[in-house]
């Protein structure tokens, strides 16, 4: 009876599990990522070792962050032309990352503008969580100067934008693995909020000249006029002033790097105006 027990397990043991019978290659997975090599945090460089790149720890000073795991920054920094599996590279977690900085990023723009419709918190969230941004952010902190990349990539003089902005939301995912929610938020606090504030001014400024002409034709039944009073500076640099004209009277006028931004900034201070004085019948035309 022993015997015939020593060899059911035997036999048993020999058998593949549920989880390798629908994964198969699920346990090769997991052994090519135990044996990747890991880069010592204090001297990230790129594939071919071609001159000095920001170090990690430099790279952690600047975000105000320091890892508990090096080997989870490590993989965040790591680009797919870097790594000798994809799973060694920073892919999967640029998609964790991308799902944090949403979740966060929809929390605060839904509690700081009540009055703002789905239509408009859904722009401002485009806008601060975009491809722009983060690469924006990414440069600014040095964080393409940090990455892990083949030959191919790091002979470029000037890096595509997908890769600072994947490598952010990256690094985003590794400080939530690393520490959690508490610190990835202060960190998206940090590089993010200002880009809300941004986003919002710009957002008004933009609806401006609408929404200035779909009052003046309710109101007035004409359309605002926009009047160029003034530019300076030389032809690379130039600036322009711009005030609105509904009838015969003029409103505060706007300076703008661009005719089109001193437009825009022109009706903002018109719409001011006349929600101000309730649109007085004297600016009637």
């Amino acid at each position: 009876m022993m015997v015939q027990r020593e060899k059911l397990r035997s036999e048993t043991s020999k058998q593949p599990s549920k989880m390798t019978k629908k994964f198969p290659n699920v346990n090769v997975f997991r052994k090519e990522i135990l044996k990747e090599p890991m880069a010592k945090p204090s001297a990230i460089v790129t594939e071919d070792e071609n001159g000095p790149q920001t170090s990690a720890d430099t790279l952690q000073q600047r975000i105000g962050y320091t890892f508990r795991d090096p080997a989870i920054l490590h993989i965040a920094l790591t680009h797919s032309s870097g790594a000798t599996t994809r799973f060694a590279s920073n892919e999967r977690y640029e998609f964790l990352g991308d799902a944090i900085l949403g979740e966060v990023v929809c929390i605060e723009l839904f509690a700081r503008f009540p009055e703002a419709d789905e239509g408009e918190l859904t722009r401002l969230k485009s806008d601060v969580v975009s491809r722009e941004t983060c690469a924006r952010i990414a440069l600014g902190i040095g964080l393409d100067k940090a990455l892990i990349v083949g030959k191919a990539i790091a002979m470029l003089s000037i890096l595509p934008m997908s890769i600072p902005a994947n490598a952010m939301e990256a690094l985003i995912a590794a400080i939530y693995l690393d520490s959690g929610r508490r610190a990835v938020k202060t960190f998206i606090r940090r590089f993010f909020w200002k880009e809300i504030d941004r986003a919002a001014t710009q957002s008004v400024e933009a609806n401006a000249k609408s929404a200035l002409q779909q009052l003046v034709q309710h109101e007035f039944s004409c359309s605002p006029r926009y009047v160029l009073l003034d530019e300076q500076g030389p032809a690379h640099h130039r600036a322009f002033q711009i005030a609105v004209r509904i009838g015969t009277r003029e409103y505060p006028p706007a300076w703008g790097a661009s005719k089109k931004q001193a437009e825009q900034l022109a009706a903002h201070h018109a719409l001011e105006e006349l929600h101000r004085s309730n649109i007085p019948s004297e600016s009637q035309p």
